[in-house]
């Protein structure tokens, strides 16, 4: 499977079922110092509203990362995830005693699940796929409805505005030949979606989400990651802390590669 193979599946489900066929998911979040600045930051932010006892529901799981560390810090998690690959890799990781309740399926439609069953809601791979609107809005829906009053939801979107600094790292010529408008600066929807803070500030306020925090997930890490590769174990720490000192400041939320978003229902 290549770019070219994947643009000509016309079924959406099928199309982002092969993506994953091309990235690998399961080193993503965990490969390097790096890379795992999103997730720490992610866990960071998920750790301030999870209370002893809480039910997790992760949509768009991906290869487990975070259903297996919230499993194994004894809470009751439920994953759910589309793309063969990623499943495949998930039930790898899965030891004996782990208890999650994994299956594949498809982010806009939660029937399996009940009204207001979680307290905890992830939807981190979802937001990269859908290019339609009304599909976007039916997978917030979703996970609202499943969600309990009072609990939480997190929202992982690509950011638009930094991935022109991060390939022109890779590729001097980026800014000509680049996959972008050229006027507008926004980046084509393929193979992922692209949103800027304004874009998915928006989607979620219309979904009826109140926006809890913003946060610039990773921030520069991807751009600087050859000198965070290389940093001692102090020196990491403290990079992180300098990483959550700023992460939430208005004026640096676009320069990042994911934005995370922390709501509840309106």
């Amino acid at each position: 499977m290549d770019f070219e193979q994947l643009a000509k599946i016309e079924n959406e489900s099928e199309r982002v079922n092969r993506t994953y066929d091309i990235f690998n998911e399961d080193a993503r979040l965990n490969h390097s110092k790096a890379a795992r600045v999103e997730f720490l930051t992610t866990v960071h932010y998920i750790e301030k509203y999870l209370k002893k006892g809480d039910k997790i529901l992760d949509i768009g799981a991906g290869a487990g990362e975070y259903s297996l560390y919230f499993a194994r810090k004894g809470y009751e998690v439920s994953a759910l995830e589309l793309a063969d690959a990623n499943i495949a890799a998930f039930r790898k990781k899965l030891a004996p005693d782990d208890t999650i309740d994994l299956v594949q399926g498809n982010a806009l439609d939660l029937s399996r699940y009940e009204d207001k069953s979680f307290d905890i809601v992830l939807l981190f791979g979802p937001l990269y796929h859908l290019n339609k609107d009304g599909d976007k809005q039916t997978c917030i829906r979703e996970a609202k409805r499943i969600c309990k009053d009072g609990g939480k939801l997190f929202f992982a979107f690509i950011s638009n505005d930094f991935i022109f600094l991060t390939e022109l790292e890779r590729d001097v010529h980026y800014f000509s030949i680049g996959d972008y408008d050229k006027e507008t600066f926004r980046l084509h929807d393929f193979p992922f979606v692209f949103h800027t803070v304004d874009a998915a500030r928006k989607l979620l306020a219309d979904g009826g989400v109140s926006i809890l925090h913003e946060v610039a997930s990773d921030g520069a890490s991807e751009l600087l990651a050859a000198k965070i590769n290389e940093m001692d174990d102090e020196n990491y720490a403290q990079y992180l802390r300098y990483h959550f000192y700023i992460c939430e400041k208005p004026e640096l939320l676009g320069m990042t590669n994911h934005l995370l978003f922390v709501g509840e229902k309106n």
